[in-house]
């Protein structure tokens, strides 16, 4: 099993996040933001990504820390999970669906930090949670899992569906990316020779 449990303390946040890349999709959370447990829950479930997720933060201010930081240990939790990355696919992409709105998310594991992000949510918040935090999410879990990440929203009106289309395509992006490749036998995925 390729797992792994990070603890991130700040002054901000405290937060543990555990992650198995072989499981089954079996999710807890404890964050204090709702809708983005709503929201990871899509990665485990559609990624078959078991995940273990606590968070203290200092969401009397707002839950700009919290949501980032979360995208940051989740980060971590990844890159210690997949290891070396022999015999991965290591490239993934996915569109999904949600009635009316669409997306695309395509993912290299590369060992390079990267996010092209091309979202515009059609109002500022869902909920009470800031869309613009998805943006930072990803940058957090981009540059401390140093993966490359495109996301792209290409169709919605409900800006909860956009949302919800980017963390189901990231899920079975994920999911893709990180499989055996049975071809590859214990080869990198790389002419270089390492990620």
């Amino acid at each position: 099993m390729r797992t792994a449990t990070i603890t991130r303390n700040t002054l901000e946040t405290q937060i543990t996040a555990s992650v198995n890349l072989d499981g089954t999709g079996q999710a807890k959370f404890a964050t204090g933001v709702p809708f983005l447990e709503h929201m990871l829950d899509q990665i485990a479930r559609h990624g078959l990504i078991d995940l273990d997720i606590t968070a203290n933060g200092d969401l009397h201010i707002d839950d700009h820390h919290t949501v980032e930081d979360l995208g940051i240990t989740l980060g971590q939790a990844f890159r210690h999970a997949v290891g070396d990355k022999k015999g991965i696919r290591r490239y993934g992409h996915a569109y999904v669906p949600l009635d009316e709105a669409l997306s695309r998310v395509v993912i290299d594991l590369s060992g390079r930090p990267g996010l092209v992000f091309n979202c515009e949510f059609t109002r500022s918040h869902v909920g009470k949670l800031e869309v613009d935090l998805f943006h930072e999410f990803f940058q957090g879990f981009v540059n401390h899992a140093l993966v490359t990440l495109h996301i792209d929203n290409l169709a919605g009106k409900n800006a909860h569906h956009q949302v919800e289309t980017i963390f189901k395509a990231f899920g079975r992006a994920l999911r893709m990316a990180v499989e055996p490749d049975p071809r590859m036998g214990g080869m990198m995925p790389s002419t270089k020779g390492t990620l």
